[in-house]
């Protein structure tokens, strides 16, 4: 933890001074950070969360996590993929997966990366072997979202409650081989000039589009 004289970069205009008052004391106190308490939260979390340590949010987050997990292909350093990761944090998905190089620019990320559970996979072959068994022994959808000859849409699409939402890069999309691995590949009806929409707007909206088919009912 830093402190205010040697603030760490992700501290910020928001947040909250030092506790006032008692220390918390009794059951569930061991989840606050001893040195936000005295220090104050400037992180960009929930009200919820003030005062918490890393470890606890983590463990708080994990017991409500969906049931949908995120993976992306980085073979040419995607800077999208720090923004896929932090909406993956948003709407709580299970873990993430990168595919292809391990390093990924994290600063979009804005620090969520802390409290979301990240894999790596070396080759598209490698995530898919973990596709095979990653749902309880059984094998886990791999949705990919891309516009390719064929393609369901998104809007008409029913996203499985368990599944992984696979997402190519910026420009090239899909690799062929992470086409061929799909369940289904569904795309996100566009109306504009352009043939795609940016990576992370696209993560974003079926995301979104997966808790409202899934958590949110009306």
């Amino acid at each position: 933890m830093e402190t205010p004289e040697n603030p760490s970069p992700e501290l910020t205009t928001w947040g909250v001074g030092p506790w006032q008052g008692d220390l918390p004391t009794g059951p569930g106190s061991e989840k606050y950070d001893p040195e936000l308490l005295q220090y104050g939260d400037t992180r960009n979390v929930v009200d919820k969360y003030r005062y918490w340590s890393m470890e606890a949010i983590v463990a708080d987050l994990d017991s409500n996590r969906h049931n949908f997990h995120v993976a992306i292909e980085n073979w040419q350093h995607d800077l999208n993929i720090g923004s896929i990761v932090r909406t993956a944090n948003a709407f709580l998905a299970k873990q993430v997966h990168i595919i292809g190089n391990k390093r990924w620019n994290r600063r979009g990320a804005m620090v969520t990366d802390r409290y979301q559970h990240i894999l790596h996979h070396p080759t598209v072959e490698d995530f898919v072997t973990w596709s095979k068994t990653a749902n309880e022994g059984k094998a886990m959808p791999i949705i990919a979202i891309d516009n390719v000859p064929g393609c369901k849409q998104l809007e008409s699409y029913k996203l499985p409650e368990t599944c992984v939402l696979l997402f190519g890069q910026e420009g090239p999309g899909l690799s062929d081989a992470a086409i061929a691995a799909a369940k289904d590949v569904v795309e996100i009806t566009q109306f504009g000039s352009t043939r795609s929409i940016n990576a992370s707007a696209a993560a974003a909206i079926t995301m979104h589009q997966w808790v409202m088919q899934n958590v949110v009912r009306g």
